[in-house]
């Protein structure tokens, strides 16, 4: 199992969906919301809130997620981790781009990094309606 004592600081990030249950919006439908995590602090680096009818990130949205990602250190991590079921190929070739490793592992080997952030999104938003 992966633990945050293996990495430093802006070594590897995490790429994976805060929500359990879609976030409903009055105005624009139904949305989950994609976060990148730094592996060693479990910060959230940033998010991107993802319609349910598109799978994944677009391409120009990974590009996004990595560059706000980038901003933080102003350095790319050496290598990506994606939970294995999580649709994630744009980001992940944008991420080979930019000649970060991707390296996609079953989810619960991420289950110490995203649990406590996946709780507590949950909790404030877990599939109520957004105005």
């Amino acid at each position: 199992m992966l633990h945050p004592r293996q990495f430093q600081v802006n070594e590897a990030w995490i790429a994976f969906q805060l929500n359990d249950v879609p976030i409903h919006t009055e105005s624009d439908g139904d949305f989950n919301c994609m976060a990148l995590m730094d592996a060693a602090s479990c910060f959230i680096l940033t998010s991107a809130l993802v319609p349910t009818n598109e799978a994944e990130p677009s391409k120009t949205e990974a590009r996004r997620l990595l560059k706000k990602g980038h901003a933080h250190k102003q350095e790319m991590p050496k290598t990506l981790f994606i939970p294995s079921g999580q649709p994630a190929n744009n980001l992940a070739l944008e991420a080979e781009c930019q000649n970060i490793t991707v390296v996609r592992v079953p989810e619960d080997q991420l289950a110490l990094f995203i649990g406590e952030a996946r709780e507590a999104f949950n909790e404030r938003f877990g599939g109520g309606r957004v105005q």
